[in-house]
């Protein structure tokens, strides 16, 4: 029998060989095979959630906690928003072929930049089945291969979808390897994804802290990543109120378990005592834990004491941090020094305030006057994301089409020489 660690690297090589093909393959092949991909998953939907009902089962009897027993279950809604996304993706521009920034040179050659896919991507993910679609169909778009590897909770609902998948870029003339499931739930096949660099061109990992560190620490592929969402809203000295008062609630209580979400709270002493208690008697509605600074709790006394643990803590609860500043600049080196270059977002009426804001913050998305549960790639336009990069290099942020491709350098002669 195939051991894991071979089992992976032909899946991998498999992927690399069809990377090729589809790199090349015109726009409308690729939404064909997504269109048909939406009208196979609707008309087998009935064994898809049969699928997934055993999966449920499983999970429950394993004890999983409520939050992952929800992101793994489909429902007819999420199947009809897994189509609908096929759809979106679809109807999005092809970036695979764009080219810009051409110049002349003085010796007559054209020099300028074109978008290509990355390669090959492996997509190394926890609970969520709807994963699967929105990174097939998202890599196939930009003209990437991809290698998925799901969670065992998973396993047969990723099963189910990916035969679908398969079905559907076979009937439009793509090889079957251009997505591959590893159909292996061993913590192995993790660790042989990660260590094959020779086919796998990037890694991006969906899930929790712990499996982004361990693929962070262990990875010979480049990976996109995030390790943890610890977002800020800073109510500034020219902030309108109401706007405060609605972007800081809706920051935090909108959901509770997104990387988006607001965890720590930066408020402007001179503006402490009047937004505070308006947004504590919200929060509290909501049965929101506030935990501040000792100036915070001189206005709000019947809150609990932050301790320095909490401005570095990504609670994914409804828990916040409070802490009042003296300065714009005293809240920038808050969000630089606690957070995780995720989202942050400053609140002001004065463009000044928002320029410097905007400038010395060291996220991936920056905000002015909008809830930090802006930060995904629907919101931002971009149709699905398969991921949030805090890296710098070579997407950050919502990673959408775009951020599956890269660019060569393009130069057209007429005979040229060099002396």
């Amino acid at each position: 029998m195939q051991n894991i660690q071979d089992y992976v690297r032909h899946t991998a090589s498999a992927a690399k060989q069809a990377s090729y093909v589809v790199a090349a393959a015109e726009t409308a092949q690729k939404n064909a095979a997504l269109l048909r991909t939406a009208e196979l998953i609707k008309h087998h939907q009935t064994a898809i959630l049969a699928a997934n009902a055993q999966d449920m089962e499983q999970a429950a009897q394993k004890g999983l906690n409520d939050a992952l027993l929800d992101r793994l279950r489909l429902t007819e809604k999420t199947i009809d928003n897994m189509c609908e996304g096929l759809r979106q993706i679809a109807a999005l521009p092809d970036p695979v072929g764009e080219m810009d920034e051409f110049r002349t040179r003085e010796n007559g050659l054209q020099i300028g930049k074109m978008r290509v896919p990355l390669g090959v991507v492996g997509i190394i993910y926890e609970s969520r089945p709807n994963v699967t679609i929105d990174a097939a169909a998202l890599c196939l778009k930009s003209g990437n291969a991809c290698v998925l590897r799901g969670g065992s909770e998973a396993f047969n609902s990723n099963m189910a979808l990916s035969k679908l998948i398969t079905q559907a870029l076979v009937e439009n003339g793509l090889s079957a390897a251009t997505v591959s499931l590893i159909e292996n739930t061993d913590r192995e096949s993790v660790g042989a994804m990660l260590k094959s660099p020779e086919f796998i061109d990037v890694v991006i990992p969906r899930g929790g802290k712990s499996l982004v560190s361990r693929i962070a620490a262990e990875a010979r592929v480049p990976v996109i990543k995030h390790l943890d969402g610890i977002c800020h809203v800073y109510i500034d000295r020219a902030a309108d109120a109401e706007k405060a008062v609605n972007i800081a609630f809706n920051a935090k209580t909108s959901r509770y378990g997104t990387c988006n979400t607001m965890e720590t709270l930066l408020v402007h002493q001179s503006r402490a005592a009047e937004i505070l208690p308006v947004l504590a008697e919200k929060y509290a509605a909501r049965d929101v834990e506030l935990r501040g600074c000792p100036r915070t709790l001189s206005i709000l006394p019947h809150i609990q004491t932050a301790s320095e643990e909490d401005w570095d803590t990504e609670y994914l609860a409804p828990i916040l941090s409070v802490k009042i500043v003296d300065s714009l600049e005293e809240a920038v080196a808050h969000i630089n020094t606690h957070g995780s270059h995720h989202t942050d977002s400053i609140v002001t009426e004065s463009y000044t305030d928002a320029r410097t804001f905007l400038r010395t913050v060291d996220s991936a998305s920056v905000m002015v006057n909008a809830s930090t549960r802006f930060a995904d790639g629907f919101e931002y336009g971009l149709g699905a994301e398969i991921g949030i990069s805090t890296d710098k290099i070579h997407v950050r942020g919502p990673v959408g089409l775009h951020g599956l491709t890269s660019q060569k350098w393009i130069v057209l002669g007429d005979g040229q020489v060099r002396s």
